[in-house]
């Protein structure tokens, strides 16, 4: 990219008034496309779609009624796809830090059982915020353990405007009741019919692991799955000690466990698959699962990172999630880049690890792969969802700019994005909803959060970091 003055002067400010119109033709400095940064480019946005992409001078030739919005210093670009997320879970977040691995036994699980519909449904909104303030349009929620049909989290996405694609938990082990299997599954072909012609909630089903699920219970939640077109989601992989489990249980790692059960095909989206084996790997290309590759989780309570530059390279298709993190997708993008150098570049002499170019599809396209989402959403195209971001690029940090998507992964920051549209509306203007009151939210979260967590048996190994022993603090010299 040549380094060169971009950004026109402009004497009118732009305001979400004018991007709040039924039909736009939006003009920015630069339009993202699947093969990379383009200028001179416009979209015409209406009814939710991309109604056209193309040079501007051709777009304003077919549509002269429409007067072209010019975005000066701006880059349009896809919304990101959060690829794996626990919207329930936002009430607990920094609980976690610090503890060693399995968090969800001891915290995740023992708050949402907690939760009510109301608190769900609050939980998943202030979830749904965070992660359209970090610049994802698209959410994949892995299923929540608390009580209810998970209408609550499908109203709080309406809500928001966040497309959601919702999981519903259907376990039948690991419990001490008696688990009613006809029951689950009515349960689950109900989930998959609701939401089945819905503009944003996309319906998909779960197991939480597959030690949670007999081989019947996989094979046909898989099924259903794959008959429908939706995506069935689990966890296998991620720590040292489930792996364990499966090989004194069963004698087979957990994705070996999953082929032998027939759940394994392009309908699956596996959690993490940090611990895996070249044999395992295989399995993955060769039944076309998908897995969401969560840096950031790896960083903050995992055993390993994921080979995701190995699973690109090998045609396995790869999205980028939080896990329920931090939802910041630029710094979802540094780190999966920073993780891969750490992890396997730098042993390797690999200066690249994929470039910033890997790491931007992974974060859009990538994920709307893995989703099943792809017809949908996940690139700026004619008739896709009007699912993008309008990113200030007048910035320090972009100045020079001399190639925009490794700047963009490894730069830009959710201080940047002005608007953030999903389904064609806009939904957030420099960081708040145009048409709800976020600082609302904030202030009731905060007022209950302590109540709640109070009532929930969660147990943490280690407390608060101010506690930390002070013997393990060497930095504090007394005075």
């Amino acid at each position: 990219m040549l380094n060169e003055s971009r950004f026109p002067a402009s004497s009118i400010a732009l305001t979400p008034e004018q991007l709040g119109q039924p039909r736009l033709l939006l003009a920015p400095d630069y339009l993202l496309l699947p093969q990379g940064p383009v200028r001179d480019h416009a979209v015409l946005v209406e009814e939710g779609r991309f109604a056209a992409v193309g040079p501007l001078a051709e777009l304003a030739g077919r549509y002269p009624a429409l007067e072209p919005l010019a975005l000066p210093g701006k880059l349009l670009m896809p919304g990101f796809i959060d690829a794996h997320h626990h919207l329930t879970q936002s009430l607990g977040k920094a609980l976690a830090f610090g503890e060693p691995s399995e968090i969800y036994r001891r915290i995740w699980v023992p708050l949402e059982g907690c939760l009510d519909e109301r608190l769900v449904y609050l939980s998943a909104k202030l979830a749904a915020l965070e992660a359209l303030r970090g610049g994802f349009t698209t959410v994949c929620d892995a299923g929540t353990r608390a009580a209810g049909d998970a209408s609550a989290i499908a109203a709080a996405a309406h809500e928001t405007g966040l497309r959601c694609v919702l999981g519903l938990i259907c376990n039948d082990l690991g419990g001490d009741e008696q688990v009613d299997r006809s029951a689950i599954l009515h349960r689950a072909e109900a989930h998959l019919a609701r939401w089945e012609h819905d503009d944003l909630v996309h319906p998909s089903l779960a197991i939480s692991v597959p030690e949670a699920g007999s081989d019947e219970m996989l094979a046909t939640v898989a099924g259903l799955c794959r008959e429908s077109g939706r995506v069935f989601q689990t966890h296998a992989n991620e720590h040292l000690a489930s792996v364990e489990r499966s090989l004194v249980r069963r004698r087979q790692r957990p994705i070996e466990h999953l082929r032998h059960a027939d759940a394994l095909g392009p309908q699956m989206l596996i959690a993490h698959a940090t611990l895996i084996t070249p044999y395992e790997l295989s399995l993955l290309r060769d039944s076309g699962t998908a897995v969401s590759y969560n840096p950031v989780a790896s960083s903050w309570k995992g055993n390993a990172v994921a080979p995701a530059l190995q699973m690109a390279e090998l045609g396995i298709r790869v999205g980028l999630g939080t896990d329920g993190t931090r939802s910041d997708a630029f710094r979802l993008m540094d780190a999966a880049e920073t993780a891969q150098r750490f992890a396997f570049g730098l042993s390797a002499g690999d200066s690249s690890c994929g470039a910033g170019s890997l790491w931007l599809h992974q974060a859009t396209a990538g994920g709307a792969d893995a989703l099943r989402l792809k017809r949908i959403t996940g690139e700026i195209a004619s008739g896709k969802a009007a699912d993008f971001l309008i990113v200030d690029l007048d910035v320090p940090e972009l100045s020079p700019s001399w190639d925009l998507p490794w700047e963009l992964v490894r730069y830009a920051n959710r201080s940047q994005i002005d608007a953030v549209f999903v389904a064609g509306r806009l939904r957030l203007w420099q960081g708040w909803p145009t048409d709800w009151d976020g600082r609302a939210l904030v202030r009731e979260i905060r007022e209950i959060a302590s109540e709640v967590v109070a009532g929930a048996p969660i147990q943490r190994i280690h407390g608060p970091s101010a506690d930390y022993p002070a013997d393990h603090r060497p930095w504090q010299v007394a005075s």
